[in-house]
């Protein structure tokens, strides 16, 4: 009955080390696949998420500004062109 025991103990110690052993093999290849991820991710030339977002907003805000330059100009053309019935006349003059 005592050898059994002992013997269980010893499996059991022995399971408990190789679980262990596993779980450190498991840590080692996960930090490897890691940096060979980012590694291949550096290469790629990629941007990171913040950094687009940032440009996205500056086209955004300079798309918003072009719109308001357009109504500006077309606004101040409008106020610039001469009548409508001046028009025919500076053609016959030409």
């Amino acid at each position: 009955m005592q050898s059994d025991n002992r013997v269980l103990n010893d499996l059991s110690r022995l399971a408990t080390g190789a679980l262990g052993a596993i779980q450190g093999v498991k840590t080692d290849v996960e930090q490897a696949f890691r940096q060979k991820l980012e590694q291949a991710l550096a290469g790629m030339d990629l941007v990171q998420r913040e950094e687009f977002d940032a440009v996205k907003e500056m086209a955004r805000l300079a798309r918003e500004e072009n719109i308001a330059l357009q109504a500006r100009l077309d606004a101040l053309e409008a106020r610039l062109a001469p009548p409508p019935s001046l028009q025919g006349a500076n053609m016959d003059s030409a």
